[in-house]
């Protein structure tokens, strides 16, 4: 990278890292944070300065969440090989670090129907010959940076990888107990699973392979509300069925939810009425099953604006890109146009700031429970 290009990033950072300073001693005294609890913290535009990421973090800390999830990709970590990128991770991770917030980091070896996404320089491995050892370094080389990730998932939507390719399951089976065995050498206290879209394994009845694949320190679910056409068809008192019912899936494991919601889209079906009863019955299966709950994690904290969501998204690490993933791949348009609308109305926030009232609730509960 050029010199004046590596200055002008180190210059932003030991900025961000001052304001951290600065500002700590005169921000208000926030919530005792509950550090089971998460969301996932997003900009409501494509773009924005540090200082209003900066805001947003404290937005989100506020509430008394007590972690994040950080979406990092091989690609944008090792983009040449041998040579790792911090920038915007290092702007992300001081975010958390500063606001408390513990962080599970979704790592995407799978991605749904796809692997990776890898390196233009590895080009595209199929399962069986990925190079777990080098997937190890970079793994160790982002959990010996930063302090601040106590979890990470390896594999996400999982369940669509194998759905149609299930004589694959064992050479994952293989490659995820090499890798968990090395990074425990490594990081005894780090806590490694895999996750699976919960709605997607209901919808397609597919629990046999999360039974399989329910590997590591705790299983990972996200989950919405939605069909396969990705429209909403529960009501919230369904949804805390289908939350119960990741429990009995995975008997004697811990349950993560890494990406939670419920859309406020009326074009799927949603409404802030729902949302709203969502967020009450979500924290009522919390306080009822908390000691197998690893996490809940509300998937997301704002809107965006209409047609600006994509289906398949690769969200990085810095100001100006997609903070959070997209959980539930369509297959074709009609599907993937409800994804869209579901996603952009997700949040608990509208694009234009204005909280919805499960912002509200989501607080108070919160506040109730420190």
């Amino acid at each position: 990278m050029d010199k004046r290009i590596l200055g002008v990033v180190a210059g932003v950072i030991a900025g961000l890292l001052a304001v951290v300073v600065s500002t700590s001693i005169m921000e208000p005294e926030l919530v005792e944070p509950d550090q089971k609890i998460g969301l996932v913290i997003n900009t409501p535009n494509q773009t924005t300065s540090l200082q209003e990421l900066d805001q947003i973090y404290r937005n989100a800390a506020s509430t008394g969440i007590g972690r994040s999830n950080v979406y990092l990709f091989w690609n944008t970590v090792e983009p040449v090989k041998g040579e790792f990128d911090w920038e915007r991770s290092d702007i992300l991770m001081s975010l958390n670090k500063k606001n408390n917030l513990d962080v599970t980091l979704y790592f995407s070896v799978i991605n749904g129907r796809t692997l990776g996404p890898f390196p233009d320089w590895m080009g595209r491995p199929p399962l069986n010959t990925i190079d777990g050892d080098r997937l190890l370094g970079v793994l160790d080389a982002t959990l010996s940076r930063y302090d601040i990730i106590d979890t990470v998932i390896i594999a996400g939507e999982t369940e669509s990888q194998f759905r149609y390719s299930e004589q694959n399951i064992p050479v994952y089976r293989e490659l995820f107990a090499d890798l968990y065995d090395g990074l425990k050498e490594k990081h005894p206290d780090i806590k490694i699973g895999n996750a699976f879209a919960l709605h997607s394994v209901l919808n397609k009845n597919l629990g046999h392979i999360v039974t399989e694949l329910a590997l590591g320190d705790f299983v990972g679910f996200t989950y919405f509300p939605v069909d396969s056409l990705n429209e909403i068809t529960k009501s919230p008192s369904d949804a805390k069925i289908d939350l119960e019912t990741a429990l009995v899936m995975v008997p004697g494991k811990k349950v993560g939810f890494m990406e939670v919601g419920w859309s406020t889209s009326d074009f799927v079906g949603g409404s802030q009425e729902n949302q709203l009863a969502f967020v009450k019955v979500l924290m009522e299966f919390y306080s009822e099953n908390e000691p197998d709950v690893e996490f809940i994690t509300w998937y997301r904290q704002h809107d965006r604006p209409e047609n600006t969501c994509t289906a398949i998204q690769q969200p990085t690490n810095g100001p100006g890109i997609e903070l959070g993933g997209a959980s539930g791949l369509g297959s074709s348009q009609h599907v993937i146009e409800r994804l869209n609308h579901y996603i952009c109305k997700s949040g608990m926030v509208s694009a234009d700031g204005i909280p919805k009232p499960s912002w509200d609730e989501f607080k108070a509960k919160l506040e109730a429970t420190s």
